[in-house]
């Protein structure tokens, strides 16, 4: 039998501890290498971390929204065999390492995948549904008793197991309840507070502990505001164009890329073309100086189970359609499946939010700093408006950019946000890909 350690990650140069945010399995547990066993948290990103081997949990160092130094043991699995080469020495519980080597984040490798009704299936359960020749489209059907609905290898198992013997689709294991996904599912935890629950007694109220991303999302909006004069304009864009381009290539794009095309790509295409035109509103400030940036890091807000996230497309100037494409679906992929690092977050100099998948038709952004600027795009609607001399029906949608008055002035802002209008209403349907 061997002793392993599992090891609270370091996930990024600059981050220093972690807090344990949930142990999905608990004393006594049998765990396979590569499922996930706990979630943390730090300041940069909220990440699900896997097993490092398979065994048995037999010992839980470090319990939950506890905070402790990388590198600290937070866990022990046994596993059966020959020792495995022994780890560096680890401190108790709470205390630094003194020079370990770097390691390296054991979820790199454990990527999940989502599939096309939106839904995240970890490496586990993939590898257990190809083994028992369980389809994508099966999956879909099956009820998760994971965070957010996930579907766990429990859940598999039970539908395979009812598949085998004739049953139909594998209902939620008893005991257990499935729980609602989607934005500000995760935003905050039950927690006991006396003086408070003083002035909102329950049932009535429900008091809640603020995730760790949710502090420092709020954290972060109040000092934007507090240091750029918020200016916002509002310019209408027919999406016509775009919507038939999409319909008519979506099927073949699929086929092809095996992932689906969405509006964002477009609108992607369109900002960096129209901050090459402006690049003032790739800026940043210090000071009484602007430092503008020679190359375009963009970011794209996606809403998770934690909070809003925004992780970067890196150097967007050298990109063409499909690699944003590529790009942003890879993005929005891992910050749902909590796989993201601290660098993707990191360095944004351009920010896209897009509140209009959520029906929402006109917003105003708050600019995440130390960027000058963001673009809300609203939802896509059928509004009968006038062109020209004749009322048509079009695919009509609003779109805001808010701006640091102190740099970026009503002429400029008006203008940048013009040209990504332009640049979507004149937009090559011809295009193939």
């Amino acid at each position: 039998m061997a002793r392993i350690e599992v090891i609270m990650p370091q996930m990024g140069e600059s981050i220093a501890e972690g807090t344990i945010v949930k142990w999905h399995k608990k004393v006594g547990d049998t765990v396979t290498k590569d499922e996930t066993i706990l979630e943390i948290s730090t300041d940069k990103v909220d990440s699900e971390i896997p097993s490092p081997v398979s065994g048995v949990l037999v010992q839980i160092v470090v319990e939950e929204q506890k905070t402790v130094p990388v590198r600290t043991v937070i866990a022990y699995i046994e596993t059966a065999g020959a020792a495995a080469s022994p780890a560096p020495p680890v401190a108790a519980a709470g205390s630094a390492v003194p020079g370990p080597a770097p390691v390296q984040h054991p979820a790199a490798s454990a990527a999940s995948v989502k599939a096309a009704g939106g839904r995240f299936y970890s490496p586990l359960v993939l590898s257990i549904a190809r083994t028992e020749g369980v389809s994508m489209t099966e999956l879909e059907t099956i009820a998760g008793t994971g965070e957010g609905g996930r579907v766990t290898k429990k859940d598999l198992l039970v539908y395979v197991e009812a598949r085998k013997s004739g049953g139909g689709v594998a209902k939620p294991a008893a005991g257990t309840v499935a729980r609602g996904g989607g934005p500000g599912a995760g935003v905050g935890t039950p927690v006991d507070a006396p003086e408070l629950r003083k002035r909102y007694p329950a049932p009535a109220h429900d008091i809640l502990q603020m995730s760790n991303v949710l502090q420092k999302m709020a954290q972060h909006m109040v000092t934007s505001i507090q240091t750029s004069p918020h200016v916002a304009a509002v310019h209408e864009v027919d999406m016509t164009a775009i919507v038939k381009h999409r319909v008519e290539n979506a099927a073949a794009f699929e086929q092809k890329e095996g992932i689906k095309l969405t509006f964002t790509p477009y609108i992607v295409d369109a900002v960096v073309k129209a901050i090459k035109k402006y690049p003032l509103v790739n800026s940043s400030v210090e000071g009484d100086k602007i430092i503008r940036k020679n190359f375009i890091n963009l970011g794209i807000a996606v809403a998770s189970e934690s909070g809003l996230i925004v992780p970067v497309i890196k150097h967007a100037e050298e990109k063409n359609f499909l690699g944003f494409a590529r790009a942003v679906n890879d993005l929005a992929v891992r910050t749902r499946a909590k796989k993201l690092t601290p660098e993707d977050i990191q360095g944004g100099t351009f920010t896209i939010s897009n509140f209009g998948v959520f029906g929402t038709v006109i917003g105003t952004p708050i600019i995440s700093q130390p960027q000058v600027a963001i673009l809300g795009t609203g939802a896509i609607k059928k509004r009968v408006v006038v062109i020209g001399e004749a009322i048509a029906v079009r695919s009509m949608a609003f779109f805001t950019l808010s701006f640091d008055h102190r740099i970026v002035d009503g002429a400029l802002g008006g203008m940048f946000l013009e040209e990504i209008v332009q640049s979507l209403q004149n937009f090559d349907a011809s295009v193939k890909f």
